[in-house]
């Protein structure tokens, strides 16, 4: 699910950039949920507690300006995504030292903004190894890398077990499992014990010979022929933890 935050004091501008944004996603399958905030303080008060993956900010709003919101954001989460509106063209060249996908003049353009907004899906799908978008029956799903537990390959399709117990399977790949999760493993988190298996190394509790022991009970075989060389690895990572 694309978490979306967006930020104008103005009511009226919220609610329509909020429908089209609704609309541009419906249209292209992303499932996205979109938080509304009316003031830059509480959107920042939320930034301290969760992340989202774009933000889309007004520039002249009360108190703080949306180029030093987005200053803050950057600052928190250097994988932000974020887009600007305005009705004052003053501020582009200041804006991008944020690395925003795009930059808005009010009225918003629909069209554009759905270009703009598809554009930040795409650089979703290479932020630092840290989320991946994955075709699965319920349409698009953005899953950030942090929350994926394990991912099991059968039958030509991967099931993805979330830590928050969901699980999202997707629609019949193309290709190989190896290709399919080839940016899971150039995540450093990610571990492949097993020919059918890619395990978030945050969450093992425990392993032996045979297994790893996983936060939620859940248990993932290794191969025994890959023991030796998955335990390297997990110890490794454990040690550039401090764990």
């Amino acid at each position: 699910m694309l978490e979306v935050a967006i930020c104008d004091d103005d009511q009226a501008q919220l609610a329509l950039v909020s429908a089209y944004v609704a609309e541009c996603f419906q249209d292209n399958a992303v499932p996205v949920t979109i938080h509304r905030f009316t003031h830059p303080d509480t959107l920042l008060e939320q930034c301290e507690r969760r992340r989202f993956h774009l933000y889309i900010l007004d520039i002249v709003m009360p108190m703080i300006d949306g180029v030093e919101v987005g200053r803050i954001i950057r600052g928190q989460d250097r994988q932000a995504v974020i887009l600007y509106t305005t009705y004052e063209p003053s501020f582009a060249l200041q804006s991008f030292e944020t690395g925003p996908v795009d930059y808005l003049l009010k009225p918003v353009d629909k069209n554009r903004l759905c270009r703009s907004l598809m554009q930040a899906v795409e650089r979703l799908k290479d932020v630092d190894g840290r989320t991946c978008i994955i075709k699965a029956a319920q349409g698009m799903q953005v899953l950030d890398h942090r929350h994926i537990l394990y991912c099991e390959y059968s039958n030509h399709t991967v099931r993805y077990t979330l830590t928050d117990g969901r699980s999202i399977t997707t629609c019949v790949i193309r290709g190989t499992f190896a290709e399919h999760i080839k940016g899971l493993l150039e995540d450093g988190r990610f571990i492949r014990p097993h020919i059918s298996f890619v395990v978030n190394m945050d969450y093992i509790e425990g392993f032996s010979k045979t297994r790893f022991t996983l936060r939620r009970g859940a248990t993932i075989p290794i191969a025994a022929r890959h023991y030796s060389a998955v335990r390297d690895v997990f110890m490794d990572y454990l040690l550039s933890k401090g764990r």
